[in-house]
């Protein structure tokens, strides 16, 4: 086997291919581009259908797991899988009028609940008994086998196609009404399903009535539901991130259809041997029905569907709701009747944040398609595997441009300090940069703009017409100069692109560049909660904690670093935290693993308790230097120096170790000492100056050993 050639990537190739980025065995590396339209930087809410069924344009290159990795769910034979005895418990016997819900059915003074009835409450009638009886024929066609279960619009039957050599098929009845053109319009609207064509949904194939009674004619799906597996327990973190998935990526087929589903639940979901499919069609209707019309399960659909219409972010508030209902122990979506918050803690940060973005309480500041909640949820799961399996998963943005330069490299001249302190308005001139959206009129032109500085870039923008993308470049190169005007350019961008996240991100660029640290803290965490699966903003936190003097950014660069080993500022930023060791992991390619080497060095002896240090790593720290082929000769003298300095002062308190040598000295005063008058002799003969070198030559007469001669 052989290692992947694309950047970043830590696989191996098998067959021809990567085991982590799925990329062919010698492929060119993918290039840097700019987002595509569902995944642009300004979101708006979807409020009309799109045109029809298209291709999202999607690749599958570099996905991590899929649901083909996870273990297969066993076929369940047709013939076991009917009702003995159909019934619905009285426990669960609910009116079906959405304004009412109440109890119906119930036993009282010891008579048992009926199963067919009017709700005492409303008046809405209710029937708990199947429709069909085993034998019976629909249309001519179907033979039903018996009951699969009951769902919101009725019994869900088993039955045989008796055109098609007995193909197994279910029958799903629809809304029972006496008004013939309301029953009209619903079975036309069904009758769309039947275009529906995607592998996570399950097959629609016909629409039939019998006995007054409308079924949608679905393909049979033997399986196990997400419902059966949690009662199991909670799904792992990982797995039930790619059930969200495939999940997603139907909706995406189903909106770019101008369709939304409505109800999803875990019972909705189905799991047979590799693959996943959503079984319940009986609840989609058309985007921009009026509202009232959808059907929905308490404690999964979005609380606005009450008094407007479903929409996709009302879609997409039901797959945070089921993702939360799988993996979060003991929660539960109703309590006393009403819909459970989600806990302060959903299992892992980057999720929480997905969990509640997705279920806001304004439908405006959730995901607002299905593709950009897929890709946050694809970051989370990136994190969520770097952490498990201990490797990195890194992937390029579609969101930010390449990494501007490791930040925090640089060794501090401060005893007992190894790094320099963060200086707050550097780091806002490194931070990536957000694309520019490629359906801007001027995404062209700003490609090419190649100023040298930013003020030049300044007036090249100063002569092209405003743009949106225009004006954001324009704010982040003032708030990257600390400029005062920057607020009043913000203020007016927020005004002209509402909910757009990159005015958030330049505000706390803006407060970094003027020192304002706390305020840069806010900004990128609200960036955190908009991106949850982004590392820049993670970054951006983490650096705008340590400059405020807060602990907390070390569980920022946890997860930057964890997941992406090309981001050298996190495991910088890990070692000012005191995790040191962590250097070590900076890659040999990396053009920054001198400065981790030679701050791993310094780590030896500038520590803040000077008794923790030891011969064996002040010996290991001169291997590391003597390793550095590319390190001047100056810089080497001058730590090495620092090293036998350090063997000395041990010395002071402790006996000489027997057979150890210190950069190629014994360790004994008499020979670090010996060591040190050559360096500094050394380093006196290429001075730059006479006072340097004069001091240099203090230095070395002042380390000499005494001798009588």
């Amino acid at each position: 086997m052989s290692r992947c050639a694309q950047p970043g990537c830590t696989g191996t190739i098998e067959d021809g291919y990567c085991d982590l980025c799925g990329h062919a065995e010698g492929s060119p590396p993918p290039p840097i581009t700019t987002p595509t339209h569902p995944s642009s930087p300004h979101t708006s809410p979807v409020s009309r259908p799109t045109s029809g069924p298209t291709s999202s344009g999607r690749s599958r290159a570099g996905v991590l797991a899929t649901i083909a990795d996870l273990p297969s769910v066993p076929y369940r034979d047709p013939a076991t899988a009917a009702m003995t005895n159909p019934e619905v418990p009285e426990e669960k016997r609910f009116c079906a009028n959405p304004d009412c819900g109440k109890p119906v059915g119930r036993s009282r003074e010891g008579r048992p609940g009926l199963t067919d009835g009017f709700c005492p409450h409303c008046r809405t009638s209710f029937s708990f008994t199947p429709k069909l009886d085993k034998d019976d024929l629909v249309a001519a066609q179907y033979r039903v086998l018996g009951c699969l279960a009951h769902g919101g619009l009725g019994w869900i039957y088993l039955a045989a196609d008796e055109n098609l050599d007995g193909r197994w098929v279910v029958l799903k009845g629809l809304l029972n009404t006496n008004d013939a053109e309301a029953l009209a319009a619903a079975e036309a609207e069904r009758k769309v399903l039947t275009t529906v064509d995607h592998p996570n949904i399950v097959k629609v194939f016909n629409f039939q009535r019998s006995a007054g009674l409308g079924y949608i004619v679905m393909e049979y799906v033997g399986g196990q539901s997400l419902h059966e597996l949690r009662r199991q327990g909670p799904l792992p973190l990982r797995e039930a991130l790619i059930y969200g998935r495939e999940i997603l990526q139907a909706f995406g087929y189903l909106h770019e259809a101008g369709l939304v589903y409505c109800d999803l639940k875990p019972a909705n979901v189905i799991r047979v041997g590799k693959g996943l499919k959503l079984i319940d069609l009986g609840a989609v209707q058309p985007l921009g029905s009026p509202p009232g019309t959808s059907w929905a399960t308490r404690g999964y659909h979005a609380p606005e569907l009450e008094t407007h219409a479903a929409s996709v972010t009302s879609d997409l508030y039901t797959v945070a709701r089921t993702l939360a209902v799988l993996t979060i122990p003991g929660f539960s979506p109703v309590v006393s009747g009403n819909a459970a918050p989600l806990p302060q803690d959903c299992g892992h940060p980057s999720f929480t944040r997905l969990l509640r973005r997705a279920t806001a309480a304004h439908p405006a500041d959730r995901f607002q398609s299905a593709w950009e909640m897929e890709e946050q949820l694809l970051g989370v799961l990136r994190e969520i595997c770097a952490e498990e399996e201990g490797v990195p998963y890194p992937s390029l943005s579609t969101l930010f441009g390449p990494d501007r330069g490791a930040v925090g490299t640089a060794l501090s001249e401060e005893d007992g300090r190894v790094l320099q302190p963060l200086d707050p308005a550097e780091v806002a001139g490194r931070l990536p940069v957000p694309l520019v959206d490629p359906a801007d009129p001027a995404a062209g032109a700003l490609a090419g703009l190649l100023g040298r500085d930013g003020q030049e870039l300044l007036d090249q923008l100063a002569a092209m017409p405003p743009t949106p993308e225009t004006r954001l470049m324009r704010a982040r190169l003032l708030a990257e100069g600390g400029a005062p005007e920057t607020p009043i350019a913000l203020n007016e961008l927020a005004a002209g692109l509402p909910g757009d996240w990159r005015v958030t991100w330049y505000r706390g660029v803006l407060a970094l560049a003027t020192g304002q640290v706390e305020s840069a803290a806010s900004m990128f965490d609200a960036c955190v909660s908009m991106l949850p699966g982004e590392l820049p903003p993670k970054l951006a936190l983490a650096f705008a904690l340590e400059c405020a003097g807060q602990p907390a950014a070390a569980s920022w660069y946890e997860i930057v670093w964890r997941t992406d080993h090309g981001c050298v500022s996190a495991a910088f930023g890990l070692a000012r935290t005191g995790r040191m060791a962590v250097l070590d992991e900076v890659p040999a390619t990396s053009s920054h693993r001198m400065a981790a080497q030679m701050a791993l060095a310094a780590s030896a002896v500038r520590r803040p308790d000077p008794s923790t240090m030891a011969p064996g790593d002040l010996v290991t720290a001169a291997g590391r230097l003597a390793s550095l082929s590319d390190l001047d000769s100056r810089r080497r003298d001058l730590l090495t120096a620092e090293l036998l300095h350090g063997g000395l002062a041990w010395l002071e308190t402790n006996a000489p170790p027997r057979d150890l040598e210190l950069a190629g000295a014994r360790f004994t005063e008499p020979g670090l000492r010996r060591q040190l008058e050559s360096i500094y002799r050394r380093l006196a003969v290429v001075a730059s100056s006479r006072q340097e070198r004069y001091a240099l030559i203090d230095q070395a007469n002042a380390v000499r050993p005494r001798t009588w001669l």
